[in-house]
């Protein structure tokens, strides 16, 4: 391999045909089913695959083979398959992963920036959906394209780019099974849609955190009442609210009170948070846009870290029931309901928490309150299982020959439903989970930007690793694992 060619293949690539796709991607509001009901009728989800589509067809990927595949009733599914470079790495394969959907627009925005207005700032792209995750398709095959360049080998690639991966990849089981002879058995999963703790090295995701949540709701009126003739004779919806989300969550610490929703951490685990801890410092809160005087929930930096990757914790995402300050005048009002996002340990199973939720925040409620807990999501985390000494000494070349810095291994506080399924999928399969998302990128919130400088060399860096890992399977090293099983058996799984 001659690196600095490769460094500069991919670098050219970027600036001079992915960077203009993916501004034109940024302007199509397809926002995930779960936030667009009305998604097919809009179209943009389609303007999306058809806009990856033409790109990937237009690439000079020899003997590559696209389709995209629709289910009746689901999203859209782009399907690559590219054939090995050489007929020696007989059946073994390599899938890579993406997906299209986007998170809705969220307030907040700089007045100069917006989720669908693409704006380059220095090294940064603006706009939703650029690094989470509409770089995927582009990154996965200029990284082929770049082995290809040189002419150097490869196994065979099967590239999935999904299309609801926001609303939790419930149709992606049912895409997984139809194409599961064609899938084939793929004993590298490579994954681009996580984060990255610096731009700095190239960081690989040890773990993800599963997810219960949905809406929950108290009801005590059928109508809101004069709140000076009410009050103290009618409970509070709110007050209500308040008090069983205490049931569940510590308000002082905010630490969960509910011992079935912890998980014991493995010890690799914790020496890998410590690692972070050390090589970030105070970059493992300072990243957030925290305002004057606030300080993190702990003083303990590899605390943080875990808090954030194996410990669960609750976030109140919406509310309901509660008028715009502006009209809100002196009632009672009838109920309060919320939109909860409570993070679950990777090893917790997800269907159990979300019984174990439901039982906490609905039995016996106060007052005889009406209470009603919607879950939407139950999904279970990941833990990555050991890794292979190839894959390990891979990914350590590719960040030291690409950033001149070892790689770093952390766990990650969201969840990546397809990381779940493909583990019991592929029980022998390695994986090299990976992405953009660093400090401020702010994935699902305002001002989410795209780090280019570091889509370009984690571009270089999977090249590394995919051309790799046909060198470790002609040596044997790679275990090919049985093809993919029909008859999926999942449940609902959370969204990143």
């Amino acid at each position: 391999m001659d690196s600095s060619r490769l460094d500069r293949y991919v670098a050219e690539k970027w600036d001079d045909d992915i960077i203009p796709q993916l501004v034109d991607y940024i302007r199509i509001p397809n926002k995930s089913p779960m936030f667009d009901k009305d998604w097919v009728a809009h179209g943009y989800m389609d303007d999306a695959v058809a806009l990856m589509e033409r790109w990937a067809r237009s690439q000079p990927i020899a003997g590559m083979q696209l389709e995209v595949v629709r289910l009746e009733g689901r999203t859209p599914l782009i399907y690559i398959e590219i054939p090995a470079s050489d007929p020696t790495s007989g059946e073994d394969s390599v899938l890579l992963y993406g997906h299209l959907d986007k998170q809705p627009e969220m307030t907040g925005w700089d007045s100069d920036l917006g989720p669908w207005t693409p704006v380059i700032k220095g090294d940064r792209l603006y706009g939703r959906g650029g690094a989470d995750d509409g770089y995927a398709i582009f990154g996965s095959l200029a990284a082929i394209l770049a082995l290809q360049e040189q002419g150097l080998p490869h196994a065979r690639c099967v590239v999935l780019i999904e299309a609801c991966e926001e609303s939790g990849s419930y149709d992606l089981p049912a895409y997984v099974d139809h194409l599961a002879a064609r899938i084939g058995k793929p004993s590298l999963v490579v994954c681009l849609d996580s984060g990255c703790g610096n731009y700095d090295q190239l960081w690989c995701t040890t773990s993800l955190r599963g997810m219960a949540g949905g809406n929950f709701g108290v009801k005590v009126l059928s109508e809101g009442v004069h709140s000076g003739d009410a009050s103290g004779v009618v409970p509070s919806s709110f007050r209500i609210l308040r008090q069983l989300l205490s049931r569940l969550e510590d308000e002082a610490s905010g630490r969960i009170r509910i011992e079935g929703l912890f998980a014991e951490i493995p010890d690799e685990r914790r020496d890998q948070a410590s690692k972070v801890a050390e090589v970030l410092g105070d970059e493992v809160y300072s990243k957030f846009p925290l305002l004057p005087g606030m300080r993190p929930m702990s003083d303990d930096l590899t605390e943080l870290v875990l808090n954030r990757t194996w410990r669960p914790a609750l976030s109140v995402t919406g509310v309901d029931g509660m008028p715009p300050l502006e009209s809100a005048g002196n009632v009672l009002r009838p109920h309060t309901a919320v939109k909860l996002s409570l993070r679950l340990p990777p090893t917790l199973d997800g269907t159990a928490a979300g019984e174990l939720l439901k039982q906490v925040l609905l039995s016996d409620p106060p007052y005889g309150a009406q209470v009603e807990l919607k879950l939407e999501k139950a999904s279970t985390g990941w833990n990555a299982p050991a890794m292979s000494p190839w894959l390990s000494s891979a990914i350590e070349d590719a960040s030291q020959a690409v950033f001149g810095k070892p790689a770093m291994y952390m766990g990650e506080g969201g969840t990546i439903p397809f990381m779940g399924m493909l583990g019991e999928k592929f029980p022998g399969a390695q994986f090299m989970i990976t992405g953009v998302l660093g400090p401020h990128s702010n994935a699902h919130g305002p001002n989410e930007f795209l780090h280019i400088p570091m889509g370009k060399r984690m571009t270089a860096c999977v090249a590394r690793v995919i051309t790799e890992h046909h060198a470790a399977s002609l040596r044997g090293e790679t275990a090919g694992i049985a093809a993919v099983a029909g008859g999926s058996q999942h449940g609902e799984h959370g969204c990143c």
